[in-house]
């Protein structure tokens, strides 16, 4: 599974919106409002790294009330959920 955090910069005036619609975009599993440079956080979770770039630039990026945005790809996930579960690659 590949997992995208996308922060998002967001017109004052829309985040509650924005943020619901972006809920509705298949794969993303997650919006939070955060505080700091921007305003939303979400995740996307995707089969493969391609799938991910289909979302955010065919779904995601079109979303009225995205003034600006910055993605990052997870490489492992350290959640107490995946404890236990991590390869040990030494």
């Amino acid at each position: 599974m590949a997992t995208a955090i996308v922060l998002l910069k967001i017109d004052p005036k829309k985040v509650t919106g924005t943020a619901e619609k972006i809920l509705e975009i298949p794969s993303v599993t997650d919006v939070y409002s955060i505080s700091g440079r921007h305003d939303l956080l979400v995740i996307i979770e995707c089969k493969s790294v391609d799938m991910i770039e289909y979302v955010i630039t065919d779904g995601l990026l079109k979303t009225e009330g995205i003034i600006d945005s910055e993605t990052m790809f997870a490489f492992r996930s350290f959640d107490k959920r995946e404890a236990g579960k991590a390869v040990d690659v030494d």
